[in-house]
């Protein structure tokens, strides 16, 4: 297995959430274990099949707990990790900044 050189350590924090859905789903997963169906509900727009995906990455990376309990149905939870936790912490100035400057950002011509 290769392992990848990161040119500075916002590459390699990049690199371990990157993407539109992993931020969204650490940050729902804040202070919460939550089932997948909650998560889903959690993260509008996202579909099973992407959630599937990018929870497997996520815990894959060391982010998130995958927690299996044996019973009928089977029961699936998840939740943050230290790891996890960790990287959370930095996303949170990043959605303060994104809170402040919502009207701001929702009005750039896409």
């Amino acid at each position: 297995m290769k392992h990848r050189t990161y040119t500075c350590g916002l590459d390699a924090a990049i690199d371990v959430m990157g993407g539109k859905w992993k931020p969204l789903v650490l940050w729902e997963l804040h202070g919460a274990t939550l089932r997948f169906g909650e998560l889903r509900r959690a993260v509008p727009g996202i579909s099973e099949r992407v959630l599937i995906n990018q929870l497997r990455e996520l815990e894959a990376s060391g982010l998130v707990h995958r927690e299996l309990h044996h019973e009928v149905p089977p029961k699936v939870e998840y939740s943050l990790t230290d790891f996890g936790r960790s990287l959370l912490a930095a996303l949170l100035p990043l959605g303060e900044w994104g809170e402040r400057h919502k009207s701001r950002i929702e009005a750039i011509p896409r």
